[in-house]
């Protein structure tokens, strides 16, 4: 993420300064400049998430689904090997899937980890599935 800084003229014109020249001048705007994710990709990971979830859960009685449906997408998202561990006082190691926004994952990361997501999925979810399914899987690659 890059860091812009810029000072107002009027109501429509702005002038980008660097960080150097900026000190010297009156209070200024500072933006946080990053570039965007395909959000129909952001879209994908997600429906692949419902898929896997879906087909999970099919045999399963389910009090919360909305709530477990947020499990099982961070479940998931640990197995796929996204994730941080947290060491306790006590010596417990939490762990916690990494997020999956905009501003914690470049590009790039973003797709090794739906990469990543497909194999967890196809190792811990959809072992012996039947044809239709397995067809349907495919169509997330």
């Amino acid at each position: 993420m890059t860091e812009v800084v810029f000072q107002r003229i009027d109501s429509q014109c702005f002038i980008v300064h660097d960080k150097v020249s900026a000190e010297s001048l009156p209070p200024m705007f500072i933006a946080k400049i990053s570039s965007a994710r395909n959000p129909q990709f952001h879209k994908k990971v997600f429906a692949f998430f419902k898929f896997c979830f879906d087909h999970w859960a099919s045999d399963r009685e389910l009090m919360n689904e909305a709530g477990q449906f947020d499990v099982f997408r961070k479940h998931l998202t640990v197995l796929a090997g996204y994730y941080d561990s947290f060491h306790g006082i006590k010596g417990d190691v939490r762990i916690e899937a990494k997020s999956l926004s905009y501003a914690s994952m470049n590009p790039e990361d973003f797709k090794n980890c739906y990469t990543a997501l497909i194999n967890a999925a196809v190792r811990h979810i959809f072992v012996g599935c039947g044809d239709d399914v397995e067809q349907k899987l495919m169509s997330f690659f």
